[in-house]
């Protein structure tokens, strides 16, 4: 079913070339008008790249069709997503309005620029450590951008147990270009009296463009001095038993 003259006219958008990052969604604000004095139901779709996914919302709710009455118009967006292995380049995109007598159609480009992308490990990669109650333990943690595009203002910071205390250094990276990374020391401290167990801890960092976390299993372990008092404590409760048992046990 081929397009009407002046069928582009009944469907229109306000920007069709848009630039962004491979692992952003594109927004297209698009208008589509019935020019007839009946409604009408218009199918809507796409013919984008294999692993693309394409979707239309008409104020915030997905939709993907229209029922027009006549010599109205309705407000539509248009949200792409690139495959998550695109690469840079300009990308065409046709974009179909099919009604029983006609079928309107849009070409808008997806320029799409590169990928934001960060990741936050370790050296090691191991994501487990070990405390004493009561002391400090330093954390070597990796921040890489593995995108395509640099990376700007990232700053760190941590999901912790009530009362533990962390500190990070640096705490904020001002910039971090593609297949860059950069280390982080992230200073933990446990209270005292802490109840021997693990601990779950997170570590984020983010920026405008993106973010990631890692999540760490912290064990605390009770000091060797704080053992011995409280083997101290039972030795001094069981001798004052005794010594009462033997001082008084036979009247």
């Amino acid at each position: 079913m081929a397009s009407s003259p002046g069928a582009n006219d009944n469907f229109t958008v306000r920007l069709m070339n848009i630039e962004a990052a491979a692992n952003e969604t594109f927004r297209y604000s698009a208008t589509l008008h019935n020019p007839g004095n009946t409604p009408m139901i218009y199918e809507l779709s796409a013919d984008a790249p294999a692993g693309w996914m394409v979707g239309f919302r008409v104020q915030g709710m997905p939709v993907t069709a229209l029922n027009i009455t006549g010599t109205k118009s309705e407000e539509l967006s248009v949200e792409m997503n690139p495959s998550p292995n695109v690469k840079p380049g300009k990308y065409k995109i046709p974009v179909r309005a099919i009604s029983s007598h006609d079928t309107l159609s849009l070409e808008l480009e997806a320029v799409v620029k590169g990928s934001y992308t960060v990741t936050l490990t370790t050296p090691t990669g191991r994501l487990s450590d070990e405390l004493t109650s009561g002391s400090h333990q330093e954390i070597h943690l990796t921040v890489k951008n593995s995108g395509t595009l640099p990376l700007k203002e990232l700053e760190l910071s941590s999901q912790l147990p009530p009362q533990w205390t962390c500190t990070f250094e640096p705490a904020k990276l001002q910039q971090l270009n593609p297949d860059a990374s950069q280390e982080v020391i992230a200073k933990i401290s446990v209270p005292d009296k802490t109840i021997a167990g693990d601990y779950a801890a997170t570590f984020n960092v983010k920026s405008k463009e993106s973010a990631a976390q890692a999540a760490f299993r912290i064990t605390v372990k009770t000091s060797l001095l704080a053992g011995w008092l409280g083997v101290l404590v039972i030795l001094v409760a069981v001798g004052l038993v005794w010594y009462l048992i033997r001082k008084y046990g036979r009247r």
